[in-house]
């Protein structure tokens, strides 16, 4: 029997892509965005940090910095991406991200001056909003029409991030040690450019195969689906908003800092190593671990219950260099950090229509990339004091414990004016 076209707005239903797509690899293809705008854009400058510090002479503050316009780049591509959204289809701006990104990431090796640095890292850190907002509507969208398994989908793409901590843990010294002077470090951010092309190019199909997955026509229940909601009521996504903002200003200062740290206290380079890449298999695993939780919580339970965790693992470097405990520092912080950013994408999910989805990951993006400008540059301002690394690290612990108390009075909306 012939097929008839589908009304315009109509979805495409997850059963009718060829069985050779199941939904599972597509969301693993998808991670590859979530790869490229955090765990390569943003995570990999840990690693440079030191050596780039030591060869230009940077304070911890100037160093902290570096995350901060990256971050302050982030707020502008969140801003900017609900209006591209409007007027570009999802998988046009999810490849276009990750070819900007690509592009910061290589120029950033030509230079040793501050000034055009950070420039650099304020662009990557723009076109890696775009990346990512874009690749986590798109993984949204998948997850409705996977029943049963939108929690693992999401964790799959957020979890992406850990392909690329984990390749750069691998990459970066690796080059560091065999590229000549008198800028080593500058080799390795060409090295991670062509990594970022290399996901890039893994992207283009799931972009491709997912743009079939458009928004519906109306929106699912608890709204009323005669008169669906215009906008989003964002007093009343208050305590998850804060609460995410804080965790922002705490996870980013550890995953600056925590490689110097560990330099610090006298870890050798084999021993970071293994250290991030551990944490990037941990984020890859934790798609699986949170999955469940992150199907069931309709209010900010998940939110504050992943905050308190990550606390935890981000002041016990600052508490003892013992190399066991740091090691189970970076499992822990790897297993949950990205499952916070997942949870608020099922919290949105939940909550809202999927006319809005886009409009809602966008908001949460927007308070993460807030939190983030604060966090390093703080961090490393507490850094350059007496109480050195380790005491920027306990600042971080307690903004993400916050970030779990504000989050744990976030409510579901059905019922509450979450649109109006």
């Amino acid at each position: 029997m012939p097929s008839h076209p589908a009304p315009p707005g109509a979805v495409r239903p997850l059963a009718t892509l060829p069985a050779t797509l199941p939904a599972l690899w597509l969301a693993v293809a998808l991670s590859m965005g979530a790869a490229v705008s955090l765990g390569i854009t943003r995570f990999a400058y840990a690693l440079l940090l030191p050596p780039m510090r030591e060869d230009l002479g940077w304070t911890y503050t100037l160093a902290g910095a570096m995350n901060t316009v990256n971050a302050l780049g982030y707020l502008l591509g969140a801003l900017a991406t609900p209006w591209l959204l409007q007027r570009v289809a999802p998988g046009k701006v999810l490849v276009a991200g990750a070819v900007l990104a690509s592009v910061f990431m290589g120029l950033s090796g030509f230079f040793v001056d501050a000034v055009p640095l950070l420039l650099q890292r304020l662009l990557a850190g723009a076109a890696s909003a775009l990346v990512f907002i874009a690749g986590g509507l798109l993984a949204a969208r998948l997850g409705a029409h996977a029943v049963g398994r939108a929690g693992l989908l999401l964790g799959l793409y957020y979890g992406g991030t850990g392909w690329g901590i984990s390749l750069s843990a691998l990459l970066v010294p690796a080059v560091l040690a065999g590229a000549p002077g008198p800028h080593a470090w500058a080799w390795a951010w060409w090295a991670l450019a062509v990594a970022c092309a290399g996901a890039t190019a893994v992207l283009l199909w799931p972009a491709r195969r997912l743009q079939a997955l458009a928004a519906p026509a109306a929106p699912p229940t608890p709204f009323n689906l005669q008169h669906p909601p215009a906008r989003v009521s964002w007093r009343a996504l208050g305590p998850a908003l804060l609460g995410y903002g804080l965790f922002g200003v705490g996870y980013i200062g550890y995953m600056t800092f925590v490689v110097a740290l560990l330099r610090e206290q006298g870890a050798s380079g084999t021993a970071v190593t293994w250290f991030y890449a551990l944490l990037g298999l941990a984020v890859l695993l934790s798609s699986r671990i949170w999955a469940g939780l992150l199907d069931r919580s309709r209010g900010g339970q998940a939110l504050a219950l992943l905050n308190g965790l990550l606390g935890v693992a981000t002041v016990l470097p600052a508490l003892t260099s013992a190399w066991p405990v740091v090691l189970g520092s970076g499992l822990l912080f790897g297993g949950v950090f990205l499952s916070v950013v997942a949870s608020t994408t099922a919290l949105v999910r939940h909550n809202l229509p999927q006319v809005l989805w886009a409009s809602g990951i966008s908001a949460f993006t927007i308070v993460f990339a807030a939190g983030q400008i604060v966090g390093p540059t703080v961090v490393g301002w507490i850094a350059d004091g007496p109480g050195g690394l380790a005491r920027g690290l306990v600042f971080s612990a307690c903004a993400l414990w916050a970030g779990a108390l504000v989050a744990s009075r976030q409510r579901p909306l059905a019922g509450s004016g979450a649109g109006g």
